[in-house]
């Protein structure tokens, strides 16, 4: 707003006397303008008050049309006309005379771009022409486009945005300027970046650290000293710390002092967690129903940031109790733990109880995690209903133990980890057991998991999965722990069955079998950034061998909504072998 004018509305309410007008406001004006002009013009926001005067009324309604240019001018139209007439009404219970004000703006023709002159001045213009190119490329005023304010600024720091996440992290606009001929209709645009010298990454300078050692952060930092300065590596090293569990925010910068590029220390200022944390929700899945869950921390076991964790989640179909001590990151960023866990679970017939023991040495990176492990299996299997499980299933009830040393790769290679867009992700298994060695029978295991996304237009995606496993023995798998066999069904399998639901089904019951293939295809819709809405299909088998299969098939639709932890899916599914329809819920967060 025109200072002047501010002060000149100022001055008549200070110096009003007691005659307030009572008046309405329309607006007639073509779509581009009209909201700027009913949400920004004085006189169209103040006519809910109950306190102005007749003076200052018609101050307004005189200096309307000067407001209008300003207002028009961000829009790109600089020659608006104005016409503002006033009619005296009574008010609808006839008591009091009130000013119907009719403001009719033509805006005028539209200026556009006429030409746009980008130039990098500094280090960049000598060793970084690429970058220069790719920064005109991406230019989102070119010649012809409709000028706008809100545009041109927007223009302007995306450019000097893409300088600065790479090596530049003092560049700067140096000069810039919009040359607007209100007659010709054209705008004639400059920008001269200096992109200042090239920045190097120095040793971290770490502040916030008082129950937790400083080396947990050295050891998880994927950063190299002497390496260009780039954003995105800084925001690697940020995920990293908080992929720890002993920080609660962390803060990642470098001073982007122009005097001082080389070897710029890399400040890292960190929030602890307190040193116990105790948790607890409730919830509800499609898969195993109502749940209630409580966990409980502590991150500083010995006073060596050593962590112990304990989880217990209670579900209608599942029970599931944990405790863990892990030793902190070592220098290859490696967490070595220990391990135990007791999983229940009572499903399509089967009443499931594996008890596992074992070690783990983990690394999780900003693209790729790897797991070693040695685990002690003991799993017990029965029907829900007691009766003897049939000759033509692999499973043999009762006890069955498995010593399985194991490895797991998983690779995230998307735009966006929690959204990802565009790009896949791919998860590897692979373990196996020697009889006699704790084990009641040898056998060999794989299992992989991929899913593709693609892109499509603007906002929406393809979501392609698949999902493959094995247990590869001499003969029948009877005595391989049940746990480590596979079923099929549910959320982020195959929808419109339920919950392993898929498998060797013999009277009712559904058994653990040796094989498993799961294929699915997803189209998503997005209507806004956050709302969105998806048709599917979804296949998959569970079987002892693949000259008896049976594949079965899902199709759906459902909405989306992107939480601030994950996309959450609402699903509607029909199975076609089972002809049943089931609703699906699930957090939608990339493996």
């Amino acid at each position: 707003m025109n200072w002047t004018r501010s002060l000149a509305i100022v001055f008549l309410w200070c110096a009003a006397d007691t005659a307030y007008a009572a008046y309405k406001v329309d607006i007639e004006a073509p779509k581009p303008v009209h909201s700027l002009l009913k949400d920004f013009l004085d006189i169209s926001r103040y006519q809910e008050r109950d306190d102005i005067s007749d003076e200052q009324l018609k101050f307004m309604m005189d200096t309307v049309g000067d407001q209008v240019r300003e207002l028009t001018s961000t829009e790109g139209y600089f020659s608006p006309t104005t016409k503002v007439d006033a009619k005296t009404e009574r008010s609808s219970d006839g008591k009091e005379e009130v000013k119907h004000v009719t403001i009719t703006v033509d805006p005028g023709p539209r200026t556009e771009i006429a030409s746009a002159d980008i130039a990098v001045t500094g280090v960049a213009q000598q060793q970084d022409a690429d970058r220069i190119a790719q920064i005109r490329d991406d230019w989102s005023l070119p010649v012809g486009k409709p000028f706008r304010q809100e545009d041109w600024d927007k223009a302007k720091n995306a450019g000097l945005e893409k300088l600065q996440q790479k090596k530049y992290a003092a560049a700067r606009i140096a000069e810039s300027e919009a040359r607007v001929d209100p007659e010709e209709r054209k705008a004639d645009l400059s920008v001269r970046y200096d992109s200042g010298p090239a920045f190097t990454l120095g040793p971290l300078q770490i502040t916030g650290t008082r129950r937790y050692p400083e080396a947990i952060i050295h050891n998880v930092n994927p950063l190299n000293v002497g390496e260009p300065y780039d954003v995105d590596r800084l925001l690697a090293l940020q995920r990293q710390i908080q992929n720890t569990p002993y920080f609660s925010n962390a803060i990642v910068g470098i001073d982007d002092d122009p005097e001082h590029p080389d070897m710029s220390p890399v400040k890292v200022q960190v929030t602890e967690f307190p040193t116990q944390r105790v948790r607890a929700g409730v919830g509800y899945g499609t898969d195993t129903g109502a749940q209630l869950e409580g966990r409980y921390s502590h991150y500083n076991v010995f006073n060596k940031a050593y962590v112990f964790d304990s989880q217990l989640r209670l579900e209608q179909k599942r029970q599931y109790g944990l405790l863990s001590l892990a030793m902190p990151p070592d220098g290859k960023s490696f967490v070595n733990s220990i391990n135990t866990s007791y999983d229940r679970t009572t499903l399509e017939g089967i009443d499931l109880r594996s008890q596992q023991l074992g070690f783990k040495r983990a690394r999780t990176g900003e693209f790729y995690d790897t797991t070693y492990s040695l685990t002690y299996y003991r799993d017990e299997l029965t029907q829900e209903d007691g009766a003897t499980v049939p000759a033509n299933t692999i499973v043999t009830p009762g006890k069955h133990r498995a010593l399985v040393p194991g490895f797991a790769w998983s690779r995230r290679n998307v735009d966006n980890p929690i959204f990802p867009r565009k790009g896949n992700l791919l998860t590897l298994e692979a373990g196996f057991a020697v009889k006699g060695v704790m084990t009641d029978q040898s056998f060999g295991r794989l299992y992989g998991r991929f899913k593709q996304f693609v892109p499509v237009g603007r906002r929406d995606i393809v979501v392609l999965r698949t999902e493959l496993g094995g247990v590869f023995t001499a003969g029948r798998a009877g005595s391989v722990p049940a746990s480590l066999l596979f079923r099929t069904g549910g959320n982020d399998s195959v929808r419109g069955y339920s919950y392993q639901s898929i498998g060797n089904e013999q009277n009712g019951t559904v058994y653990p079998t040796k094989y498993l293939a799961v294929g699915s295809s997803e189209y998503q819709r997005w209507f806004t950034e956050n709302w969105g809405a998806a048709v599917f299909y979804d296949i998959g088998a569970a079987a002892d061998n693949w000259n008896n299969k049976t594949f079965y098939h899902g199709v759906g639709a459902g909405a989306r909504w992107r939480s601030p932890v994950g996309t959450l899916n609402l699903d509607l599914a029909y199975g076609v072998q089972k002809r049943q329809i089931r609703p699906h819920v699930s957090l939608g967060i990339a493996f």
